[in-house]
């Protein structure tokens, strides 16, 4: 599962251990982006701070781990890219990169998406209030141009975004209950989003 994770909340945990279940998958792998050529790095954490945060995150369930591999990597990350080098280090590994639903609109304009789809089954979360029928329609879209394999799962709606929560901070409110008790406290200790 990457993501910026800047930061990460209750709601990435949540869809995560949910997938687990529900696809029966024996790792969850949390991988914060390294510098994506997608997003403006101009309000985001360095790779460090955030990489300290999921790895709080996810401490005390054994069935999550965080991995470093697009933060060591130099210049921008890929996803194509990550998830080939992890099926070199991890072999014999069946991989399911978990995305939300809405990604499953924009993935086909990533870099080199059908090197995504040929390596790794898709857990896409459908969330409460997305229109199931347009991404099981899309689903089937990529399935025949790409031979994609993508598992649609149904997730309850989290209202919890990293936007909201860096904005909360500025503006001195509380977060408690979005982002886990470590998570936190590491933010107010390094006094995160303030500004």
């Amino acid at each position: 599962m990457g993501g910026t994770f800047n930061p990460v909340h209750n709601g990435h945990l949540l869809l995560a251990e949910h997938a687990r279940e529900e696809l029966k998958l024996d790792q969850v792998m949390f991988i914060p982006s390294g510098v994506s050529y997608m997003k403006d790095q101009a309000h985001i954490l360095s790779a460090d701070i955030r990489f300290q945060m999921v790895e709080l995150a996810v401490e005390d369930n054994p069935f999550f781990s965080v991995s470093d591999i697009e933060i060591r990597k130099k210049g921008n990350t890929y996803t194509w890219e990550t998830i080939q080098n992890l099926k070199k280090i991890y072999t014999g590994c069946e991989f399911v990169f978990l995305v939300g639903a809405d990604s499953l609109f924009q993935m086909e304009n990533w870099r080199n998406p059908e090197k995504i789809f040929a390596e790794c089954k898709i857990g896409a979360a459908v969330r409460e209030g997305m229109d199931y029928d347009a991404c099981l329609a899309k689903a089937e879209e990529l399935k025949c141009r790409f031979q994609a394999e993508i598992l649609l799962l149904h997730t309850e709606r989290v209202d919890i975004s990293s936007t909201d929560i860096r904005s909360r901070c500025r503006e001195k409110k509380s977060i408690r209950y979005l982002v886990p008790e470590k998570v936190q406290k590491f933010m107010e200790e390094k006094q995160l989003y303030k500004q």
